[in-house]
């Protein structure tokens, strides 16, 4: 297991890790939106986004995306959700930061419950405009 920078020519991999772990851990917004971010991902969030890429036997299998303190996404490879990556990463950016944020659906349990378990605090609750779902800010300080 290695945890590195991304490289340009792997951006096409992590959209596409992205779109199918957002079609499943958010199945509650219409597929149609996913599709319709794919090229915004690709252009303008990880190019903006300080990416680490997670690997195995220089298969990636997950990714997490920083923006200064705010984590702006961490996604697995579907066939390996479960198998401890996802907090792997997560532990590499601890250790890098003082604080992060992220933004998280409430409906999203699996991933609410998984940062619950990592020491972020739900700080506040609001409305994504994009999706009108409602989301939950949440927080974690280095002790």
């Amino acid at each position: 297991m290695k945890i590195r920078l991304n490289k340009e020519t792997e951006v096409n991999k992590l959209v596409e890790i992205w779109y199918e772990g957002s079609l499943i851990a958010h199945n509650f917004i219409d597929r149609d939106y996913w599709k319709s971010q794919q090229k915004e991902m690709e252009e303008k969030y990880l190019p903006i986004s300080e990416n680490y890429v997670i690997s195995n036997n220089n298969d990636i299998v997950g990714f997490v995306s920083m923006v200064d303190n705010y984590l702006a996404a961490l996604f697995l490879d579907i066939k390996h959700q479960g198998e401890g990556y996802g907090k792997e990463l997560l532990n590499f950016i601890k250790r890098r930061r003082k604080n992060i944020q992220l933004k998280v659906y409430k409906k999203n349990n699996k991933a609410v419950n998984f940062y619950l378990e990592n020491g972020f605090v739900i700080k506040k609750e609001s409305l994504d405009e994009q999706t009108a779902e409602e989301e939950f800010l949440m927080g974690w300080e280095k002790d």
